[in-house]
């Protein structure tokens, strides 16, 4: 198996730059007439997947699988397993960050052999970057991916990611941390994220790694205004779609047609 940042770029060329959520938040199980419980999340998933088992990368939110306890993880395991089997990369979207022997079990849970390990997964890298090590180094010996925060959406986040370090923005050093992880492995496994309501993204033309672009759509990112988002190159931003996608279940050709809608609206980028 070959190491996830080249297994994108060819799912992506082939597929398209799409990146469908799974978000099985309450208010769209109940707007789709299921039970909030692992019931209803289970035909939440199982519509999803057989809806966006067309797409190159999709993205289960493991926060909406957790809240369930441990019928929730089941559900979230099956739903990565049966992704998988049609042919889809999957992003684990746990945002794991910790430091020493607490980050190597993240790793082994997300990047491991553990049936949760995906194809790619987020970090948070605000615990420092090389608290990340253990998730990187496993992710690399395993041909996984890691997205890793660096420039989110949320108000409250520019007091840290704006902040200036030496001659930089923190969300910047990171980007410049991931590039220097992915000059060893082209195209680079090691990706960031970025709010796409960002107004002034940083410079991610020098990252080598794929860059995953959150709040398209319902949240207000517009999927016409990211060409050349934060310098980036053909082929190299991911534009993750969730609740505007979602709100069209839970008719599964419904939802394919909402996603492939969508996928056609930022094709361009690929």
């Amino acid at each position: 198996m070959g190491g996830f940042g080249a297994r994108l770029a060819d799912a992506v060329a082939a597929k398209g730059p799409l990146c469908p959520g799974i978000d099985p938040h309450p208010e769209l199980l109940r707007s789709w007439g299921l039970t909030v419980d692992s019931d209803g999340l289970s035909r939440f998933s199982d519509a999803c997947v057989a809806a966006f088992s067309a797409f190159a990368i999709v993205k289960p939110q493991v926060a909406f699988f957790e809240a369930h306890g441990s019928a929730g993880f089941a559900v979230l395991e099956r739903t990565i397993a049966a992704l998988r089997a049609e042919g889809v990369l999957v992003l684990a979207d746990a945002k794991r960050g910790d430091i020493g022997s607490t980050m190597a079990a993240y790793a082994e849970a997300w990047a491991g052999h553990s049936p949760l390990a995906a194809d790619a997964v987020t970090a948070s890298p605000y615990l420092g970057f090389g608290s990340l090590d253990p998730l990187f180094d496993l992710a690399a010996s395993n041909g996984t991916g890691v997205f890793v925060l660096a420039a989110t959406s949320n108000p409250e986040g520019s007091s840290v990611q704006s902040a200036v370090r030496g001659d930089t923005t923190v969300a910047q050093s990171m980007i410049d941390a991931a590039a220097a992880r992915n000059r060893v492995d082209m195209p680079g496994s090691v990706g960031v994220v970025l709010g796409a309501t960002l107004a002034d993204p940083p410079d991610v033309s020098r990252l080598g790694g794929p860059v995953l672009v959150p709040g398209v759509g319902a949240q207000g990112g517009k999927p016409d205004a990211l060409g050349g988002f934060g310098g980036a190159r053909p082929g190299q931003l991911l534009p993750a779609v969730s609740r505007e996608i979602l709100r069209a279940g839970p008719d599964v050709g419904a939802l394919r047609a909402a996603a492939e809608k969508m996928r056609d609206a930022v094709a361009y980028l690929a």
